[in-house]
């Protein structure tokens, strides 16, 4: 809450606030797609996602208010929301038939279990197969009719806990002193849900050509004419385990130290010494998660007297293992998952240290003034030095799934100073001319202590404003700044791991979309074309994390502005902005649907280059095996500009008090990025979808208005915008190419009504309530294949609002 920084809070003050979402599930075509699939839709109306915050300050001024102590606490508790609770996101939705229509898809991991033969003896190498449905022992082609709905357990809210707790202080010793100092804690524990795990496609199992579990149909598919005998062959094995879905525990302690001294030291001159350290803590326990190697040991099986046991068992490596039953539908059983089941842990230490000093005066106090002027010239002057470390751990079953440890520091030196200048005051078309120079200069050392690895680098940073009001109802204004970025800690220095995206591989099934020649410059082998799978669900493997090759970026940002604050109208405000920003070497990732898509269509060795193919099935999924490369990078560069506009007006009406009406809105004129240097550019303004990830309307504002009534009742209406926006695919540039969708090619503008309610009922008792998405609009329907990165449950949460409307109500207490 604000109030905590208060620096003269004397007495108590308490704040609470409550809320939650209602939604009703009307959406009568998602519905229908999920009834048509036989799957549990959503209730009609939920009420959940409670949010409850309280935080409790007191303070106390002393020694005739030259001092102040203030201690503080909060709690604040998010409840989870699972997306079977909402009927747009109770099922994967998909799109088929060119892209005409949706369906509720799903994943072709299933508790059915489906397999994948390697084996070039197998009469079926390279077809996903999956058990028959009767359960006769017998397999069949996997068809969509098989899709393992995983949607429901997902959440769209996390579960959250967090508890802050600190205080600050200061005293003035003398105009030229004033100590000060603050502590802060943060504990926070939270939890994410997604779908049962299991056994995934992309790892191959020597599977026993005699398992003893498995029908004399199954081990022909596998091993052709081994079929019955000792040998095994390779076998991609995919079985979901049904029984509780995974869980990430993470947990936060936050600690944050300060102290310093400031002060007055004559002449227009006033200094600030400080020091700060923090530490970040977070220890993360994966659950219900499969053991993979535990799960090569349960599917190697011998028959022991008759009876299936694990080999390992047999030779008494591993006593506790139980073999699975995966030639059968839900053939696992509690106990048997319990076994495959191993929690996974990580934690990280991060710090951040940092002292600094400024030094800034007016330098008017001795008589340093353009003759023009009636201030004097204000300069700034400051020295920094930071030091940020990290240290990130994996156990093996974090390492299993490609999350190695990592660590890292980042020290900084920097030097700065900044003056601006009055050349012209209170002169005819010269109510005021102020320039603002600034110049700094930064030194980098960043080194890893587990490599060896050490890099560094100098730069400098300039920047130049320049303000002109010709009259008190107008202010014009300018500036160029050159900034830079320095890749941070995780940007260096996290460890490089898979992860999933959306997408379909071009040289996947049995009638690829790319051509063998452009296939093979991605490691696909004659016999693997036309045999390799697609990736399940498409869902593909990328790799993703840090770069220790990373160099700063690079920023020119030049803004021209108008402020229009008419003396007619005295209560009114209009600012208008443009900027133009470039960011050469920008540090970003290139989006996988760009690397599949162009490597499609144009054969680029450059993009091709980047696919990793398993050796034995050639696909672009599985455990560290097949994956697409997306790791952190300098790209080409980023350019966006556009035009900000904020407005502000206060009139009165008569005895009934004050209106307000406010606006505040960003035209976008461009958003143009370029994945890698000289190979072109594309402009995502007014886009959304696959490489452009989510909407990026040319248009989008906040409007209030709000009636200050006498009785001291404030009542809001707020309409938020968000411009329409059309899929990128449908874009005439190449680099945007990708799978056209009829049913998705565009996303409605969107409109919101917010309200809010605020009562002063005396000093010590402010009242408050709100309803946000009054109207319970439902975001846009999105079919999962083009949603990438930001997307979830179907939409954009992070623009759209996924719950529905929210409901809050609070207080706020003075003692």
């Amino acid at each position: 809450m604000n109030f905590v920084l208060k620096k003269d809070l004397d007495g108590v003050r308490l704040d609470m606030q409550t809320g939650f979402a209602q939604h009703n599930n009307n959406n009568d075509a998602v519905r229908a797609l999920q009834a048509a699939k036989g799957y549990e839709q959503a209730p009609s109306s939920v009420a959940d996602g409670g949010k409850q915050d309280i935080t409790i300050a007191a303070g106390k001024n002393f020694a005739d208010g030259r001092g102040n102590i203030t201690v503080y606490g909060g709690y604040r508790s998010f409840s989870p929301v699972r997306q079977s609770s909402r009927d747009v996101s109770a099922c994967a939705i998909q799109d088929q038939n060119n892209g005409t229509e949706l369906f509720c898809g799903g994943s072709s991991n299933t508790p059915y279990g489906s397999f994948l033969p390697l084996s070039d003896r197998s009469p079926l190498i390279g077809q996903t197969l999956i058990n028959n449905r009767n359960n006769d022992g017998t397999l069949v082609p996997y068809d969509p009719s098989y899709a393992y709905n995983y949607a429901p357990d997902n959440y769209f809210q996390r579960s959250d806990e967090r508890i802050t707790a600190g205080a600050f202080g200061r005293f003035e010793i003398s105009p030229a002193a004033e100590v000060y100092g603050s502590f802060m804690f943060m504990r926070d524990h939270t939890f994410s849900q997604v779908a049962p795990s299991g056994i995934w496609l992309g790892r191959s199992f020597a599977m026993p050509c005699n398992h003893p579990l498995a029908s004399a149909a199954q081990l022909t598919a596998f091993c052709g004419a081994n079929a019955g005998t000792d040998t095994t062959e390779d076998v991609q094995v995919a079985y979901r385990m049904a029984t509780a879905p995974r869980r990430d525990d993470i947990k936060f302690n936050d600690y944050r130290y300060s102290a310093g001294v400031r002060g007055d030291i004559g002449k227009g001159f006033s200094y600030d010494v400080n020091y700060m350290y923090s530490l970040v803590r977070m220890k993360e326990t994966y659950l219900n998660d499969v053991d993979q190697d535990k799960a090569a040991n349960a599917l190697d099986v011998v028959s022991v007297g008759g009876v299936p046991t694990c080999r390992v068992t047999a030779n008494g490596t591993d006593p506790d293992c139980l073999p699975i039953n995966v030639f059968q539908p839900n053939g696992v059983t509690a106990e048997q998952a319990a076994y495959l089941f191993t929690p996974s842990r990580s934690s990280s230490r991060n710090s951040l240290s940092v002292i600094s000093g400024t030094l800034s005066g007016d330098l008017g106090e001795m008589g340093v003034t353009v003759p023009w002027a009636n201030h004097g010239v204000g300069l700034a002057l400051g020295l920094e030095r930071r030091r940020e470390t990290l240290d990130f751990r994996a156990d093996r079953i974090k390492q299993q799934g490609g999350t190695m440890p990592s660590d890292g520091i980042i020290s900084v030196t920097e030097a700065y100073g900044e003056i601006e200048i009055p050349l012209i005051e209170d002169r005819p078309f010269f109510r005021s001319l102020t320039i603002n120079g600034g110049l700094r200069y930064s030194s980098y050392d960043n080194k890893q202590n587990s490599t060896g690895f050490k890099s560094s680098y100098n730069v400098w940073t300039y920047k130049g404003e320049i303000s002109w009001a010709p009259v008190d109802d107008l202010r014009l204004r300018g500036s160029y700044n050159r900034a830079i970025r320095a890749p941070n800690v995780s940007e260096l220095f996290n460890s490089q791991g898979i992860g999933n995206v959306a997408g379909n591989d071009p040289c996947a099934g049995a009638n690829p979309t790319a051509s063998f020649e452009i296939c093979q410059l991605t490691g696909v082998t004659q016999a693997q074309y036309g045999r390799i799978p697609d990736c399940p669900s498409a869902q593909c493997s990328t790799l993703g994390g840090g770069n220790l090759g990373l160099k700063p970026e690079t920023a020119d940002t030049y803004t021209l502005g108008v402020v229009i604050t008419p003396q007619a109208l005295r209560r009114f405000s209009l600012s208008i902005d443009y900027y133009n920003i470039k960011v050469k070497d920008y540090i970003g990732t290139i989006a996988p649907s760009l690397i599949m898509g162009q490597c499609a269509e144009t054969g680029d060795p450059y993009f091709c280059g980047l696919f990793n193919r398993d050796p034995r099935s050639g696909a672009v999924f599985g455990l560290n095996t097949g994956y697409i490369i997306s790791t952190t990078m300098n790209t080409g560069y980023l350019k966006t500009s556009g035009i900000d506009v904020n407005a502000d007006y206060t009139f009165d009406v008569g005895n009934m008090g004050s209106v307000n009406i406010g606006l505040v809105g960003t035209y976008l004129l461009e958003q143009v990025s370029q994945p890698v240097p000289g190979l072109g550019s594309y402009d995502c303004k007014g886009l959304f979808g696959y490489t452009c990830g989510q909407p990026t309307p040319e248009w989008r504002h906040v409007a209030r208005l709000s009636w200050m009534a006498p009785s001291d009742t404030t009542v809001s209406v707020s309409w938020r915008h968000i411009g329409g926006t059309k899929l990128s695919s449908l874009s005439d540039n190449p680099l945007l190419g990708a799978p056209e969708t009829v049913v998705n090619s565009e996303i409605e503008a969107y409109n919101y009504i917010d309200l809010a309610l605020t009562q002063v009922i005396d000093k010590r008792l402010t009242l408050r309530a709100g309803v946000n998405n009054l109207f319970d609009k439902d975001p846009p329907v999105l079919s999962s294949n083009l949603l990438q990165t930001f997307g979830n449950g179907n939409t954009y949460p992070g623009i759209f609002d996924a719950l529905g409307r929210t409901i809050f109500v609070g207080a706020t207490v003075n003692f």
